[in-house]
């Protein structure tokens, strides 16, 4: 993925927009994409996503469209009950690509599905899968989810510092998602030490996504002012 990324990267500076197909979050090296004069947005459909689109482009075009679509797809009949398991069985008979779906969610009997390209156009135009009749709405780039821009203050940068503060629960608590693996720096499980910087993502399991924007100020009493972009 290094060389790939590092290729597009170099696509993007030299004036062009990029997108990768889904991929691991894990897998996506953020070091290569600082520079005042590249942009990016990383889209999973859902804030915590594991599969993302990366997309590049020169630092003059201000923003543009993820590709991804989360839908929303819900089984007419109420038996048999399929869980994510079954669904997943019965997306792999329509053989889509797999390079253009991403995570899959069961809420409540229905399944949110984040997908782009065709693989999108087909599931919009589902009206039947599996023999079962299916009703299908788009939900949007973030699967309904909202995003808040947080000016908060914090005793240091550490991860369970401004996660826990920037999300709204405790310390312990956030502590605890850190020990099971549930917490991502820039896609690397996060230690409670690590430090977080302007530009670094923060992902948490069932909390959602920091985007670290920057250091406001340091207040009189050695604290920081500092403004996040909290997606829940």
């Amino acid at each position: 993925m290094k060389h790939t990324l590092s290729t597009l990267v170099a696509q993007a500076r030299g004036g062009r927009v990029v997108r990768t197909p889904f991929l691991d979050g894990d897998d996506i090296d953020r070091r290569l994409l600082t520079g005042d004069d590249l942009n990016h947005k990383i889209a999973g459909g859902f804030p915590d996503a594991r599969r993302v689109i990366l997309t590049l482009h020169p630092a003059h075009i201000p923003d543009v469209d993820s590709g991804v679509q989360v839908y929303r797809v819900t089984p007419e009949d109420a038996a048999p009950h399929w869980d994510a398991q079954d669904f997943s069985v019965q997306l792999r008979r329509l053989e889509l690509n797999e390079e253009q779906l991403g995570d899959l969610r069961e809420d409540r009997g229905d399944f949110l599905i984040a997908a782009t390209g065709k693989a999108a156009q087909t599931l919009a135009a589902l009206t039947e899968l599996g023999g079962r009749q299916v009703t299908v709405q788009p939900v949007g780039e973030s699967a309904g989810k909202s995003s808040k821009v947080r000016e908060v203050v914090v005793p240091s940068m550490r991860v369970d510092v401004v996660g826990a503060k920037g999300f709204g629960v405790s310390r312990a608590y956030f502590q605890q998602g850190i020990d099971g693996g549930k917490v991502r720096l820039n896609g690397s499980p996060a230690r409670a030490s690590s430090e977080i910087r302007e530009g670094d993502s923060l992902s948490a399991d069932g909390l959602g996504r920091i985007d670290f924007k920057r250091v406001v100020n340091e207040t009189r009493r050695g604290n920081y002012k500092v403004e996040l972009d909290v997606h829940k």
